[in-house]
């Protein structure tokens, strides 16, 4: 019997070193494949998660140098993340609007000038160029087909009609120069908006699902929707020059790269930013081929990508080397300490309920929450923020299943074990986790699963990964370039739980034995 015992104990360690190196082996070709192609350092360009926003990140690489000289972490989410990116260092450039600038980091009442500007950030490390050469800035739009009827002109109007369905970005419900200030000016108080991603509202307008939803004027879906912007008859927004805000050091640090940016000032007035939004809104052009209008006039006309040349597309291999190290660097943090934290919990029963609960909670935290919690702690974005997140969400299945699998050991075999002089690290290691294997691994793949699908959220803090594709086809309402990032996704995590459930049934030396004395002994 101790023979037998031994054997499976060597059996045992020879497969966890097998499973501990291919996981090993998986983390460092994903950081590898993940890692910059280039020695020398990029200029980090930072975008916000709309169609403009997007463009003028790309046009700020082109200016820079190309790929070899910058490099875009796009969809970073509002200007609360990515201001937080900036002072970190996560990124070093990122358009940006003088009104939003004045109201929303400054928390200025007044417009300033460029130079009031860079005299309030210099203590924060930060500057702002010349303007772009457009002002885009807010507004609110009905259908003309509505203003028409109910005789809509400005925003003082919307008064008359409470009862109009308001539909507005998550960013402008939030914001000083936003709903908050707005609805006081106006006195709209009474309204009841609901939040509306950006990349929507134009379709939902024209569904008639809402009534009045915020614009950009340079948004090119105003003249497709036929979009009546309304009068800010009280001069409630304040101009929304396009700028570049940057950390102040970015001039020296990239010498090279800011000549070519600097030169951009005053080169897009509102009619080429109306185009190059429109190249990608509304004909289907990827970002940077929208960009690139701005420095190839002539190569407007471009085939429209299939949903194969989206799916397919140069980005492929290198978003899912991102997911699979934002799936499998998360999953094998959890198991180093989810399953010791399932064995304290069944060998100290007092310990279940306060590690249970410690576990659960981190399920109960919305993604985007969570996600948004640590890039204002840690003061970064990208891989590490992401990694923390999907492991905490990792925990839960990985304690529970080993504590599941260890509370259903019956009594007899650990009473065996303890008459044969085993200790107790003997019998956890030898009898106890050999039984509860199964149940361990079941823990594991729901872990796997549930980061599968979590880890394309972790694009919305630049993170990578499959959600880049899923963040700007929200940005633009790209059905096509949402099913390429959700179909691999999808296909990731089926290939995950089959690999995995192949794993529970095969990988270990003991259930192999329980196969064969089944098939033996029926």
């Amino acid at each position: 019997m101790r023979r037998a015992a031994h054997d499976r104990n060597r059996a045992l360690r020879r497969t966890h070193v097998r499973i501990a190196h291919v996981i090993v082996a998986i983390l460092f070709a994903c950081a590898g494949a993940t890692a910059p192609a280039h020695s020398a350092e990029r200029l980090k360009v930072g975008s916000k998660r709309f169609t403009e926003s997007y463009i003028l990140a790309e046009v700020v690489v082109r200016a820079a140098g190309g790929d070899s000289a910058a490099i875009h972490k796009p969809g970073l989410g509002n200007t609360g993340i990515l201001h937080a990116a900036l002072i970190a260092g996560s990124i070093d450039i990122y358009p940006e609007y003088t009104g939003t600038i004045a109201r929303e980091i400054l928390e200025r009442e007044a417009d300033l000038s460029i130079l009031e500007l860079n005299a309030a950030l210099a203590a924060q490390g930060l500057a702002v160029s010349q303007p772009l050469g457009f002002n885009n800035t807010y507004a609110l739009g009905v259908r003309r087909q509505l203003a028409t009827k109910l005789g809509l002109h400005s925003i003082s109007d919307l008064a008359r009609y409470p009862s109009l369905r308001l539909g507005f970005s998550h960013e402008f419900l939030g914001r000083n120069d936003g709903w908050t200030g707005l609805a006081r000016r106006y006195g709209l108080e009474a309204s009841r908006p609901t939040g509306l991603d950006h990349g929507i509202a134009y379709e939902a307008l024209a569904a008639g699902r809402v009534d009045v939803i915020d614009v950009y004027s340079t948004d090119a879906k105003v003249l497709r929707y036929d979009v009546q912007i309304l009068a800010d008859d009280r001069h409630f927004f304040p101009r929304y020059d396009a700028v570049l805000l940057y950390r102040r050091d970015v001039p020296q640090r990239f010498a090279t790269q800011w000549r070519g940016i600097a030169a951009l000032a005053g080169r897009i007035d509102e009619a080429t930013m109306l185009r190059m939004n429109a190249a990608a809104e509304i004909d289907g052009l990827s970002f940077r081929d929208a960009a690139a209008l701005l420095f190839e006039p002539s190569a407007r006309e471009r085939e429209r990508r299939t949903f194969f040349d989206l799916l397919f597309g140069p980005d492929f291999a290198r978003l899912t080397a991102q997911h699979l190290l934002l799936v499998f660097a998360p999953v094998a943090a959890s198991i180093v300490l989810g399953i010791p934290l399932g064995i304290a919990a069944f060998r100290r029963r007092w310990l279940a309920q306060p590690i249970f609960a410690l576990a659960g909670v981190m399920q109960t935290i919305p993604s985007l929450a969570l996600l948004a919690f640590l890039v204002a702690l840690i003061g970064a974005i990208g891989i590490v923020p992401a990694v923390i997140a999907l492991f905490l969400y990792g925990l839960l299945p990985i304690v529970r299943n080993t504590h599941t699998g260890l509370a259903g050991i019956d009594d007899g075999l650990r009473q065996a074990a303890a008459a044969l002089g085993l200790s107790a690290r003997d019998r956890l290691v030898r009898i106890e986790l050999p039984l509860a294997a199964p149940s361990i691994l079941a823990g594991i793949k729901i872990a796997a699963v549930i980061n599968v699908g979590t880890a394309t959220i972790a694009a919305f803090v630049g993170a990578g990964g499959y959600g880049e594709r899923i963040a700007s086809g929200l940005a633009l309402n790209d059905s096509a370039l949402l099913l390429a990032g959700a179909i691999p996704a999808a296909a990731l995590a089926l290939l995950t739980q089959g690999a995995l459930e192949l794993a529970e049934r095969y990988a270990s030396p003991w259930q192999r034995t329980r196969e064969k004395a089944r098939a033996q002994f029926g």
